[in-house]
């Protein structure tokens, strides 16, 4: 018998799959164990504390310590987006010297906490609120930024706007 083999870009399309498949799953189980409340403030910690995992494994991969200053962060995240995400992601970063914005138009996340019928749908964005702020902590240890989110689609918002400014 030959050996069977996933071509690489069906692997990483799989993985990705396969790993906001198990997130979903495990934070439902969560809900069902201990109630949405507890479900949702437990996934904005897990979610945060692999978020620094994420983003210490992207600049791995790409042969780097940190960002060089919020444009460079903003093409990592454009990079780890294009790797984890693919098509089930669909975000604009628009960079300029001391302000990036992420304009989200398609989440996964959101999409899996609507398709879940729980009695709130906002759990993608509590997860969010605190994954941004460490995203830019791991990729500019050396930079304070102030990370706001302006528009989110769990709340009502056609898109999400997170708004990552340089501080003085």
């Amino acid at each position: 018998m030959d050996p069977l083999t996933i071509p690489p870009e069906r692997q990483a399309e799989m993985l990705g799959r396969l790993m906001l498949a198990w997130d979903g799953q495990w934070f439902l189980k969560v809900v069902e164990r201990f109630g949405l409340e507890a479900g949702v403030e437990t996934n904005a910690r897990v979610r945060a504390a692999f978020g620094r995992i994420e983003m210490r494994e992207t600049l791995r991969a790409l042969g780097r310590r940190q960002a060089t200053d919020l444009a460079d962060a903003g093409a990592i995240l454009h990079a780890y987006m294009q790797a984890f995400m693919g098509r089930r992601m669909r975000a604009d970063l628009i960079v300029t010297e001391d302000r990036l914005e992420i304009v989200v138009q398609k989440c996964a996340a959101y999409q899996g906490a609507r398709l879940a019928g729980l009695d709130r749908v906002d759990q993608a964005c509590v997860a969010c609120e605190a994954l941004w702020p460490v995203y830019m902590e791991t990729l500019l240890p050396d930079k304070p930024v102030r990370v706001e989110l302006v528009r989110r689609q769990g709340r009502g918002d056609a898109t999400c706007l997170i708004v990552i400014e340089r501080e003085e």
